[in-house]
């Protein structure tokens, strides 16, 4: 009894061996990898978020798909960035003192040219959430200049790049921390299309009018649909109220069920959980036939 027993559990790990070597395969062509490997801010755990330091580093640990956020700044630049203002656990301000939070949120982006936020670093500073996170220089790139030096870069190494780019608009945030959504969108669009990485973009957002915007305006692009945790409807409520099938789903991790999955690919939506940051859940959604996942540290993926 005990040594069927054993060969069960030796048949099973065989298995799940397989399934999991199978479902990593890389390309290194225009095609994305089988299984989606996504550097969240560029991996802000390990890296200064949303820099072109991080995307580099990202590269070299062999990440496909670059995740990213985008801003617009006073003087319409397009910036990448997470937060509408600077963010006092990352910001270093040009006189090398420390932001209050009270005083981060008076740092609009949107109320400051590309040139004063330049004056301020991103990388310096001790990020206590992400304590193994590389304390580096680092300033808000524009989008441009981003794509542009990790495009460079991955050529070396033979690599095609992804993206994965978040535009960051909220209703509250229209003519506030950001232009509204059809002159935001209309500007990352330019820069994506200007640089020649449209085929290999995708635009996610929380906002469904930015998402519908695209859908309607730029129907080529692909758009994937990032739902908070906090939302209770089922993904069938949620696709109906959007309005038309996106090519991703990307939900909190923790809403990740078999169901979730199988109603998705029953649509043909891949669906790329967020933020994965160990390898016991990175295995168990594998196993659930997840098509990626987006996590803070890349070099995770050094163990599937």
């Amino acid at each position: 009894m005990a040594s069927i027993k054993y060969l069960n559990l030796l048949l099973y790990s065989l298995l799940v061996a397989i399934t999991m070597s199978c479902n990593i395969v890389k390309n290194e062509s225009s095609d994305q990898t089988v299984f989606d490997m996504q550097a969240h801010r560029g991996g802000r755990g390990l890296m200064p978020e949303n820099t072109i330091e991080a995307m580099l580093d990202a590269i070299d640990r062999g990440v496909y798909t670059l995740e990213l956020d985008l801003q617009i700044s006073k003087d319409k630049q397009v910036i990448v960035s997470h937060d509408p203002y600077f963010n006092e656990k990352i910001t270093t301000t040009y006189d090398g003192t420390y932001l209050t939070k009270k005083e981060s949120r008076k740092t609009l982006l949107y109320k400051m040219t590309y040139a004063e936020i330049q004056k301020y670093d991103i990388g310096q500073k001790t990020n206590p959430d992400f304590p193994r996170k590389k304390n580096i220089q680092a300033h808000v790139p524009l989008l441009s200049e981003l794509i542009r030096e990790a495009e460079k870069y991955a050529k070396g190494k033979n690599m095609v790049m992804h993206y994965n780019i978040e535009i960051k608009a909220t209703e509250k945030g229209d003519y506030v921390e950001h232009p509204p959504i059809d002159e935001f969108v209309d500007l990352a669009l330019k820069t994506i299309k200007t640089n020649n990485i449209s085929e290999r973009t995708i635009i996610q957002s929380f906002d469904v009018r930015v998402l519908r915007l695209l859908h309607n305006k730029y129907p080529t692009m692909k758009t994937s649909y990032l739902v908070n945790y906090k939302e209770k409807k089922p993904v069938s409520k949620l696709i109906d109220l959007l309005g038309f099938t996106p090519n991703i789903y990307s939900p909190d991790y923790r809403h990740i069920t078999d169901e979730l999955v199988s109603y998705c690919h029953s649509r043909n939506i891949k669906v790329i959980p967020w933020t994965v940051n160990d390898i016991e859940t990175m295995n168990r959604l594998r196993l659930m036939k997840v098509d990626g996942v987006i996590t803070d540290y890349p070099d995770l993926f050094e163990q599937l």
